[in-house]
């Protein structure tokens, strides 16, 4: 990767088959990399872009299902990935729960579920993969969020959750070097929740330096830069925001 050659090079995405995961599926498989693309519900989008990307390269994407909540199922996806390729050079934690808990409305599922998929599931996971990617001087990006630093408001548990996965970054990072690099993208206005309203919307655009949306590529584009050009770099959070952090 070093050599910016990816071909046949191995990404687990997890949560990979829809909105920003599948936008990183499609940047990588078209950089060469082989994919293995996770998913929980999404059967009906995972196996179309299942056959979208074999159809440009013959057998090239694997599918895996699981609740990631399931730690068990964590450490069998691993060893699926092995069996079915012999490697594995990339893992991306970008699978994510994402909604409101107000202070006296929260239960304890509530925290279970927010901390399960966003912190837990990815330390689980990378720890699994840990070893092969350290054969393969590989890497881990996650998907964090700005909110880790600035906490979203009646978001607290999600707020937690992502500002614990900057800490596994930076943690992780300390732990698998010099063999593994770790690395975070921190997103900010780039895909808008289902039910943000457009007031909302033009809200937080005013708040960004360069007042306008981001698009799902510019993330694929950084993780392709934190996978093949990056190789002096660990430890770091790099947020695709826009500036918003700047003014929030």
């Amino acid at each position: 990767m070093s050599e910016n050659n990816l071909k046949q090079k191995v990404v687990f995405i997890s949560g990979g088959v829809k909105r920003v995961g599948a936008i990183v599926a499609r940047h990588l498989h078209a950089a060469g990399m082989n994919l293995v693309l996770h998913y929980n519900h999404s059967e009906t989008a995972a196996h179309a872009l299942q056959a979208e990307l074999n159809n440009e390269r013959p057998e090239s994407v694997l599918l895996l299902q699981a609740d990631l909540r399931n730690t068990r199922k964590l450490t069998s996806m691993v060893r699926q990935v092995m069996e079915h390729y012999g490697q594995l050079d990339v893992l991306i934690n970008n699978a994510s729960t994402f909604y409101p808990t107000p202070i006296g409305k929260v239960e304890e599922n509530d925290w279970d579920d927010l901390l399960g998929t966003n912190l837990k599931a990815p330390f689980f996971l990378s720890q699994a993969a840990a070893p092969h990617l350290a054969k393969q001087l590989g890497c881990i990006i996650n998907l964090v969020d700005i909110h880790a630093e600035r906490p979203l408001k009646n978001h607290p548990v999600y707020s937690v959750a992502k500002a614990g996965l900057v800490m596994l970054t930076k943690s992780l990072a300390q732990e698998l070097g010099p063999d593994v690099r770790v690395n975070g993208i921190a997103p900010g206005a780039i895909l808008w929740p289902n039910n943000q309203d457009e007031m909302s919307q033009h809200r937080i655009i005013s708040k960004i330096a360069l007042k306008r949306q981001g698009n799902p590529s510019d993330i694929a584009k950084t993780v392709l830069f934190l996978v093949r050009d990056a190789g002096y770099i660990t430890g770091q959070v790099i947020c695709v925001d826009g500036g918003r952090t700047l003014n929030q």
